[in-house]
């Protein structure tokens, strides 16, 4: 089985590897599983901080050679590659920083002449990982899992094996030991063994749902530790005294970042009924005027091509049907007439209960607007899913506003404000979206033992 890298702007084939053999990755499993006592135990926090920091130098000195790296193999426009590089420097000095405080022992006031709460490395995690933010979502893993004294094992989206090679480098050049973190160059053909593997104490996957569940069945039936960040169809809901100005500037950026190829990318408009025709106009005004194709390597283009040719028939298929059951469409709905695996930006509205939109979850750049009679109609809209990532809210009542990001069944809401992920704030879903959480404190403290420990 061969690993391919293919610039899905033009098709070409960028370069091609060899997926390893059983007897590679066993070896390789066992070289890291052989590294966890030096790394954990004689390797001090401080040390292992100081690494992690010196990953974000070697990430801001490579950012043009990276970012390049990342929008030839998945398309992104350079602009939003150099953010993602930028971002990924970020989390390794946010963990670098806090990590030791995250991970103090907290004393505990008991019957014992001393109690504590430790928190103690599990060993060698898998990150089963995806294309759509190449390094963010590796790095959001391996900085906070490093400092806590675990070892990594990278199984990567296979059509970004370069950038998974990069990511590798990048730590080793920080001075991060070999084996503390490795990535298995291996189709998905090889996860289960991999889980099933008696060194891998743990998994984590960004993902679809269909391989969360297939990782966590794997994971269950060998007792092992899963956090599972999966799918999102988020609810973007705009009450008739928002800022709509704001909003619009926020759904255009929040559905197209990326090409619509995000987790947590605002899915689905709920729009109270007063504005809902006056909404759906300017957000066409702004989308149509906005997008433009291009090379994503050229920093004007506004318009880049989705990651594959296969997303982007199963997206389309999903409009079409919409369309079919009475949707109707706004603009777009076509792949472009040009070399590469472009899709007009696209926006459908009128949605009903009948259609794919209402229960499916649209990656890629389409939004779907959904009429709302009141507030709490537009939380049932949001609810209606069996996905539960993020969501937002906009309204002029931020009390009111506040009371319905309560109600909504997500891992976050954002008011008058784009869902996003950030460090210092936990993140992860509910309902099918996955469970666990990363970031913040939460996140490194996801594949720890905490252990109670009392003394008299």
């Amino acid at each position: 089985m061969a690993l391919e890298s293919i610039n899905p702007a033009t098709g070409e084939k960028l370069a091609e590897f060899e997926a390893w053999d059983q007897a590679t990755l066993d070896l390789a499993i066992k070289n890291a599983a052989g590294e966890f006592l030096e790394w954990s135990q004689r390797t001090p926090m401080e040390t292992r901080c100081q690494l992690i920091k010196n990953a974000a130098e070697v990430l801001r000195e490579q950012q043009d050679e990276l970012a390049e790296l990342i929008s030839l193999e998945m398309g992104k426009s350079i602009n939003e590659a150099k953010a993602e590089i930028e971002k990924s420097a970020w989390v390794c000095e946010f963990y670098a920083e806090h990590g030791p405080d995250f991970l103090a022992d907290e004393m505990i006031d008991t019957d014992a002449s001393k109690s504590y709460i430790c928190y103690q490395p599990m060993g060698v995690v898998l990150a089963v990982m995806p294309w759509n933010f190449p390094f963010w979502q590796v790095f959001r893993f391996a900085a906070p899992a490093l400092i806590a004294g675990n070892i990594g094992l990278l199984k990567h989206a296979s059509n970004v094996p370069q950038c998974a090679q990069a990511i590798e480098r990048v730590l080793h050049q920080a001075g991060v030991p070999r084996h503390a973190f490795t990535n298995l160059m291996i189709g998905s053909d090889k996860v289960e063994s991999v889980i099933r593997n008696r060194y891998v104490r743990a998994v984590t996957l960004t993902g679809s749902e269909q391989a969360g569940r297939k990782v966590a069945a794997i994971a269950g039936e060998e007792l092992k530790k899963t956090v599972l960040e999966l799918g999102g169809s988020d609810a973007f809901i705009v009450m008739n005294d928002a800022d709509i100005p704001a909003a619009i500037e926020a759904a255009v950026t929040s559905r197209y970042m990326n090409m619509g190829q995000s987790c947590i990318a605002a899915k689905r408009f709920i729009i109270d009924q007063f504005i809902y025709e006056d909404f759906i106009s300017k957000l066409k005004t702004a989308v149509e005027a906005k997008f433009v194709a291009g090379d994503p390597l050229d920093t004007a283009t506004t318009l880049c091509p989705m990651a594959r040719q296969d997303l982007l028939d199963e997206l389309h298929q999903q409009v079409q049907t919409c369309v079919d059951y009475g949707a109707r469409l706004v603009t777009g709905g076509y792949q472009l007439e040009r070399a590469g695996c472009y899709y007009a930006p696209t926006i459908l509205a009128d949605i009903s209960s009948a259609m794919p939109a209402y229960h499916e979850e649209f990656f890629g750049p389409v939004a779907l607007i959904f009429k709302a009679s009141e507030p709490a109609h537009a939380v049932g809209l949001a609810n209606a899913t069996q996905f539960g990532l993020g969501g937002s809210v906009w309204s002029g009542d931020p009390a009111t506003a506040e009371t319905m990001a309560l109600r909504m069944e997500s891992g976050a809401c954002f008011v008058n404000g784009m869902t996003k992920s950030d460090p210092r704030l936990p993140f992860g879903g509910v309902k099918n979206s996955g469970y666990g959480r990363e970031l913040s404190y939460h996140g490194i403290r996801e594949f720890t033992n905490v252990k109670s420990i009392w003394i008299r």
